[in-house]
């Protein structure tokens, strides 16, 4: 295992469309065992391959709180197959986006099919913080971040600002006071 870079906003591979996973194989899970390392250490409770620069479609999860037994799973070639009309408001982060919050509607309960670590195929439906985290991190392995939820002016200024430091190579300063959400995404 080893721990990865987290790539971050405005890097234009957070953008790409990641390729489909075709084999489950001892390379794959090595990458999937790196991303856990990579995503409690962060710590975050989602990451998508191609945010540490990986452009294949595998996602992982922990939603465990603090304090409780871990609970990682594994979503590769995750794909929404349906949606409800009921949606749901949540304060999400990302670990590409370090440092920033923002309320984000998504519908509420999602019908999602994936494969495992042992090549299976599954579906699942979930609801709650299970549905906004499968969505958050199916969007990224499709180039979309929570910021596109989000008014183009308020989009238009967190860019700027991850441009600017970046240029300046200096890290993100939290926009508010509450830099510690309960969840931070993935």
């Amino acid at each position: 295992m080893a721990l990865r870079e987290i790539i971050v906003l405005p890097d234009p591979r957070l953008r790409l469309k990641s390729e489909p996973v075709k084999a489950v194989d001892a390379e794959l899970r090595a990458l999937v065992d790196d991303m856990f390392e990579t995503m409690y250490a962060a710590p975050g409770i989602g990451l998508a391959a191609i945010q540490i620069g990986v452009p294949r479609r595998i996602v992982t999860m922990d939603l465990a709180r603090e304090g409780e037994p871990k609970e990682p799973r594994v979503f590769i070639n995750p794909e929404v197959l349906s949606s409800s009309d009921e949606t749901s408001t949540y304060e999400e982060g990302c670990l590409s986006i370090p440092e920033y919050y923002e309320e984000v509607e998504r519908p509420k309960a999602v019908k999602v099919r994936y494969m495992d670590l042992d090549g299976k195929t599954h579906e699942i439906e979930s609801d709650g913080l299970l549905a906004t985290c499968l969505q958050h991190e199916i969007d990224h392995t499709n180039g979309v971040l929570f910021i596109d939820y989000i008014s183009k002016l308020k989009r238009d200024m967190v860019v700027k600002r991850f441009k600017k430091a970046a240029k300046r190579g200096e890290p993100i300063k939290p926009l508010a006071e509450d830099d510690k959400p309960s969840h931070h995404i993935g």
